[in-house]
């Protein structure tokens, strides 16, 4: 029954593309129009096509993980080339459609955060070892989406430029106090203070991430300018001229958008900037991916501009600028999965086999469905008053050495 009824879904779903389908009772089916490179998949493990046909994303996933689900030739990236590409028709499968509310409210009942829940949601993704990130990250570990000005740049000056653009769009001058909402391992909140003379708190809620931002301050010379605290933005006191937040607003959830955006107002002094980078989504609200929920991101959702908007206009803010990244973190995420690939053996030594292959398939994912999905990156300015900012774009354009990375530019 359960290969029955796969067989049907997968007819309707791959419509586009060539998968083959070695199935657990023998049999080999074939889908879609015969079009591009064609993928094969084995299913190992009798219980998949049930899984799979009960939570398609949650069964294929847990699948490859297991060793239950391969490709031939390892296409793990053709594979997801042609799920993305076909992924508009899922939503037409019928017992799909119609657990569409439960998903969506289940979702906003992981999404609610006390903090309490924040610090268990950000351990779980980045409290693993520090060697992990080093293993595909740039040099200054940057854990958002880089600025690629051209095909050919590295990633590391990608992360460079991306660091050059916020600091433009925060209009600095020096002796200004920002606040850095999630600062990951220090690279930006260390950028500002060298670079353009700020005074910036970093806040996180990773013990792994504040140790090492602490530590990176001391070596630069920095901790008269930078510090780093162990909090959660809802336990920040005082007000500054500029807030930052790069890559955090994913795990705010869609049920604390007010309190977050009220948090960023009170924050500010009357003049102050903010800018807020983001994934989003560019369709209206919805749902995020079960395996991503369950294995990478608890508590995390990709907002739509909609749900952000609303809650900034609530929060007597003025948007100053709204940027939007298309194809820029596909491009980060095939350098960090070609990185990751090319290192995959002291991934092993760190963790295991079943761990590897979900950290290639959780790349492998990201990168196509930025690729070929509606996903992308808002950059989104905000204000407390009109004339915070420039009238024009003009003082955007960064300085050069503005654009190095940031050992780089210690070792001159």
């Amino acid at each position: 029954m359960w290969m029955a009824l796969l067989d049907r879904m997968l007819k309707q779903v791959i419509r586009k593309g060539s998968l083959t389908l070695h199935a657990p009772n023998g049999r080999t089916y074939r889908y879609g129009d015969e079009t591009g490179e064609p993928v094969t998949v084995r299913l190992l493990d009798p219980t998949l096509p049930r899984r799979i046909v009960q939570s398609p994303d949650l069964g294929v996933g847990e699948g490859y993980m297991d060793g239950g689900l391969t490709f031939d030739g390892d296409d793990l990236r053709g594979f997801m080339r042609l799920a993305v590409r076909n992924s508009e028709w899922v939503v037409g499968v019928p017992w799909h459609r119609s657990l569409d509310g439960l998903r969506y409210l289940r979702g906003r009942l992981r999404q609610y955060t006390p903090t309490s829940r924040a610090r268990r949601n950000v351990a779980h993704h980045y409290d693993l070892s520090g060697e992990l990130y080093d293993l595909f990250l740039d040099s200054d570990k940057q854990y958002s989406c880089a600025y690629f000005r051209s095909p050919d740049d590295s990633l590391e000056q990608a992360q460079a430029q991306k660091k050059a653009h916020i600091a433009a769009k925060l209009a600095l001058r020096p002796g200004m106090r920002v606040l850095d909402i999630g600062c990951g391992w220090g690279g930006m909140a260390l950028t500002l203070a060298r670079d353009h003379g700020a005074q910036v708190l970093g806040i996180t809620l990773s013990e792994e991430q504040h140790r090492t931002a602490t530590r990176r301050a001391a070596e630069a010379g920095l901790q008269d300018r930078v510090s780093f605290r162990l909090c959660d933005y809802r336990e920040v006191e005082g007000r500054f001229d500029r807030v930052v937040s790069v890559g955090m607003f994913e795990h705010v959830g869609a049920p604390q958008y007010g309190a977050y955006f009220r948090q960023v107002s009170e924050k500010l002094t009357v003049d102050g900037i903010a800018l807020i980078q983001t994934i989003g989504r560019t369709t209206p609200p919805g749902t995020n991916s079960p395996w991503i929920e369950k294995y990478i991101f608890p508590g995390g959702y990709i907002p739509a501009l909609s749900e952000m908007t609303r809650a900034i206009e609530r929060a007597n803010l003025l948007p100053t600028d709204i940027e939007v990244w298309r194809l820029h973190y596909a491009e980060t995420i095939r350098h960090w999965l070609d990185r990751f690939e090319a290192n995959i053996e002291r991934a092993r030594a760190l963790y295991d086999e079943r761990f590897c292959r979900m950290w290639r398939y959780y790349l492998a994912a990201c990168e196509q469905t930025f690729r070929m999905n509606r996903q992308v990156v808002y950059q989104v300015q905000l204000a407390r008053s009109l004339d915070a900012v420039p009238l024009t774009r003009d003082y955007l354009h960064p300085r050069p050495e503005a654009t190095q990375p940031l050992e780089q530019v210690a070792a001159e």
